[in-house]
């Protein structure tokens, strides 16, 4: 594994100004910090939130308390973080996409792109169409044609109307001339089980969860949703590659806190998450939890790319009149 898998260059370059912030960074507060999490005990953002809360906490020298407040897409956590006072002593860890696909098939007591503030990314978190073991066909070619062989019977699963696995199928199915009908489940855990047992031919799943079971021969991998190749199955190629460049649903994964934190405070926050992240323990767990290199992006670049999402993902909602009772 080499070093520099999550070490984005701007940390690099900038590690001897973030060892000279870290008393400032110590100084951020002198109350345990919570970090508000949008999934159960266990689930892909829990394990990057312990991960990332581990070695933060021994860098300032406060607890840092993990707290799962799952439902709704996120906008549960999302609404709890908004709610607490804007002091920073209550973060937010997440992934780009609770924020840009939720709000548009749910009435959200927040504004995403008003109401919230990225803080710091850490890493990208990647999508990857998978097929059940029993499925002939071994590349995106041969499922083409397969599901065209096999007109108005095949489905494809999700974890949840209304998200990207969502978004991903109806997508494949305008591009390519396929009528898979849409099954959701409550979560990606259920869904994969489906595929895997063969009920299921099809879906679109994250590769934190997908991953063990492409490697194990549980499921098959026909394509990686997003603009570069995965590190964690260098051989599959891009959708892209394959001629299907609007399925790209890779997202950044880091910290977010209200926007009604202040600038100062944010600046303190997003050093000492920058240090802690930037630690190799922290790189080779989140490399082993499934996710990709990056967290290169600055807060501002973070903002631009949950806008543009925001916006790509209204035009799927509405295009599609996707709701989430489907």
């Amino acid at each position: 594994m080499t070093p520099s898998l999550f070490s984005p260059l701007r940390r690099t370059v900038c590690a001897t100004a973030l060892a000279l912030a870290l008393p400032a960074a110590m100084a951020w507060t002198d109350k345990p910090v919570r970090m508000v999490v949008p999934a159960p005990a266990g689930g892909t953002m829990d394990v990057v939130a312990r991960i990332v809360a581990e070695q933060l906490q021994a860098d300032i020298g406060q607890p840092v308390v993990v707290e799962n407040r799952a439902g709704a897409g996120g906008a549960i956590a999302v609404q709890a973080m908004i709610s607490a006072p804007p002091d920073g002593n209550t973060i937010m860890m997440t992934a780009s996409n609770i924020l840009t696909e939720i709000p548009h098939v749910m009435k959200t007591a927040f504004d995403p792109l008003k109401d919230v503030k990225p803080v710091t990314a850490i890493a990208r978190a990647t999508m990857v169409m998978i097929g059940a073991p029993n499925l002939p066909a071994k590349d995106l070619k041969g499922v083409i044609a397969w599901v065209k062989a096999h007109p108005g019977t095949v489905s494809f699963a999700s974890y949840s109307a209304g998200t990207s696995s969502h978004y991903a199928g109806m997508i494949l199915n305008q591009k390519a001339g396929l009528d898979m009908q849409h099954v959701p489940f409550a979560g990606s855990p259920p869904a994969l089980a489906q595929v895997m047992g063969n009920q299921i031919p099809l879906m679109f799943d994250g590769m934190a969860t997908a991953r063990n079971m492409i490697n194990s021969g549980k499921v098959q991998a026909y394509g990686v949703a997003s603009k570069q190749r995965s590190q964690h199955l260098p051989n599959v190629p891009t959708l892209a590659e394959l001629g299907y460049p609007e399925l790209d649903f890779s997202n950044w994964v880091g910290i977010i806190v209200s926007a009604s934190v202040p600038a100062a405070m944010v600046d303190k926050i997003n050093a000492a998450v920058d240090k802690a992240a930037a630690s190799p323990k922290v790189r080779d767990r989140l490399l082993g939890a499934g996710f990709d290199a990056g967290g290169d992006e600055t807060a501002e670049q973070m903002a631009r790319s949950l806008r543009a999402d925001f916006e790509r993902n209204a035009t799927i909602v509405k295009t599609f009149d996707i709701k989430l009772t489907q």
